[in-house]
């Protein structure tokens, strides 16, 4: 079984920005929550990935990168390994296969045996993910499961990632990917501010991720979407 067959809660973590004045990676950790992701969009590089890296694997929860350059990639014993994204309904064919070629190019030192993609599902128009990949992100609940659908069953991927970054979504189409899964574990992201909203995702998705929450509001914030998401009603089974 997969790390992630049983989380609940990720906080990802930007190393290009600031914690909450006076809170420390050891306040994260201690949030309750099952992983920490390290990775942003822009302004990445493998120094910033390490500093945040090394902070954060010193303490007794999963620390995961997720690089979005082959230059951000940092190669550690304090993190678990990799979660490369694969940006599914990408406009621009780099952030499908186009990077990823590019890490493997120059790269001699990919364990990939700790490698595991992502798929994901870009939704917000406005957020930066979208711009950056050019992603279509006018879909509907079933464009929305097929990709979730090939996902797994066509690319043999893990995780299914449907991300909104900075607005909370649909949960009837969060809920329409999670019922074309058999077994890869679906994330969501984006706009999980609060109790309510992690509950309600959760109920529908395996697993909630927050980002902006923790630079922003900090961890108390972080530990009340903790509580949200392991009070969820478990999501129906997938694949019916």
């Amino acid at each position: 079984m997969s790390d992630w067959a049983d989380w609940d809660h990720i906080v990802k973590i930007d190393p290009d920005k600031t914690l909450v004045e006076g809170e420390t990676f050891e306040d994260v950790a201690a949030t309750g929550t099952d992983a920490i992701e390290v990775g942003g969009t822009t302004g990445m590089t493998e120094e910033k990935m390490a500093r945040v890296v090394e902070a954060c694997g010193k303490h007794d929860v999963p620390v995961y990168i997720e690089p979005s350059n082959p230059a951000s990639v940092v190669h550690s014993d304090l993190h678990e390994g990799y979660l490369v994204p694969v940006v599914l309904n990408a406009g621009d064919v780099t952030w499908i296969t186009g990077a990823h070629k590019e890490w493997a190019r120059i790269d001699d030192g990919i364990d990939w045996s700790r490698t595991w993609t992502e798929g994901y599902i870009v939704m917000n128009p406005e957020a930066s993910v979208a711009s950056y990949t050019q992603a279509d992100c006018d879909l509907e609940a079933d464009d929305v499961a097929a990709y979730a659908e090939v996902a797994e069953h066509l690319l043999g991927q893990d995780i299914v990632y449907v991300e909104y970054s900075g607005t909370f979504g649909d949960p009837e189409i969060v809920e329409a990917a999670a019922a074309t899964l058999d077994e890869a574990t679906l994330f969501y992201g984006g706009g999980i501010h609060d109790y309510d909203s992690a509950r309600t995702m959760a109920a529908v998705a395996d697993t909630v991720v927050v980002g902006d929450l923790v630079h922003d509001e900090g961890v108390d914030a972080v530990r009340e979407t903790v509580e949200g998401a392991r009070d969820a009603q478990p999501a129906a089974p997938t694949g019916e």
